[in-house]
């Protein structure tokens, strides 16, 4: 989502005239993120998103945008990408793929309170049910595999103290993997990036103050086939903490928990296993924070996210496991 590809106004013109969306009237990059180009489109028919992908292929990106289709055509407020006649959603655009989807409503909430998780739990919720008869399948490419060709990568990096906590939780969510209550999770396609920044809220028209609706999830550029409890987790741990300390803030976990059942009752077995789940998500984004923060890209509006939050996460949820109450 930084700027890594420039685009011309003609340029996106020329696919604006593709997918008949009429005139551009303003093409501006967006700052946040750091791995796909992100700009907004906006033509004399709406306002749009246009993504040059930096990373994932053109045999990758089918996944992401027909799933994106299939959970919009399903009543899931996600960005619906756009066709051109022939019915294609996916483009060249400066020798990269490209794709056009809707921009949704509203803006980010940065502080969510018992209001925001609520919303957030149930349509995940819904979501993930919505996903169960999607025809393609690609795995989580951030998954456990990611992890363990990552983290010898990063090592060098690392005090002896960081190295010894990212190897032996490695070593730990591997073994966690390789057991029957793991293989027995309920799974299909999930987001694995769903934090505050990558859903909309607006305010409701008439509405209280602070009670917004939510608009929708997008960016599903990290999607792919992995427990659904990975996906729960990974909310979790940005949408009920204390940013500061990455503690986890029990009474917004508890109630995105509980909108979440209110759609999709958990099982014994995730009930269980939630507390490593949490520390799995966590280990992810410190892998993948560290990796960027280290290694970097460069790239127009770059900012790399701070690696010591998710290091600060993962070692609360070592210390203090959660579990969500049950009746």
């Amino acid at each position: 989502m930084a700027v890594f590809t420039e685009v011309s106004l003609a340029q996106a013109q020329a696919l604006a005239d593709r997918l008949n969306l009429g005139a551009v009237q303003a093409l501006q990059g967006i700052k946040a993120g750091i791995e796909n180009t992100n700009y907004f489109l906006n033509t004399e028919s709406g306002s749009y998103v246009l993504t040059v992908f930096e990373r994932l292929t053109f045999e990758q990106l089918p996944f992401y945008l027909r799933l994106m289709e299939h959970l919009a055509q399903r009543g899931v407020a996600v960005p619906a990408p756009h066709a051109d006649a022939q019915g294609e959603i996916l483009f060249e655009l400066a020798g990269k793929p490209a794709a056009v989807v809707d921009k949704l409503a509203g803006g980010h909430q940065l502080a969510p309170d018992l209001h925001h998780c609520q919303q957030v739990g149930a349509q995940l919720a819904r979501m993930h049910l919505a996903g169960q008869d999607f025809p393609l399948s690609q795995p989580n490419l951030r998954g456990l595999a990611w992890w363990s060709e990552t983290v010898p990568v990063v090592l060098p990096f690392l005090s002896p103290a960081q190295s010894e906590l990212i190897s032996s939780e490695l070593a730990f969510q591997q073994q966690l993997a390789a057991s029957q209550s793991y293989a027995e999770l309920p799974r299909g396609p999930i987001h694995a990036d769903l934090f505050r920044d990558n859903v909309m809220f607006a305010e409701v028209e008439g509405g209280l103050p602070g009670r917004e609706r939510l608009t929708g999830f997008f960016d599903f550029y990290f999607a792919g086939v992995d427990t659904w409890l990975f996906d729960l987790a990974v909310c979790l741990n940005d949408w009920c903490i204390d940013l500061a300390s990455g503690r986890l803030d029990a009474a917004r976990a508890q109630a995105f928990v509980d909108a979440y059942e209110g759609v999709r009752p958990l099982s014994g077995a995730e009930h269980r296993l939630l507390p490593a789940l949490l520390r799995g998500a966590a280990l992810r984004f410190w892998i993948s924070r560290l990796w960027d923060f280290h290694l970097p890209r460069d790239a127009a509006l770059l900012k790399p996210h701070d690696p010591g939050h998710f290091e600060r996460v993962l070692r609360e949820r070592v210390a203090e496991p959660w579990h969500a109450l049950k009746d």
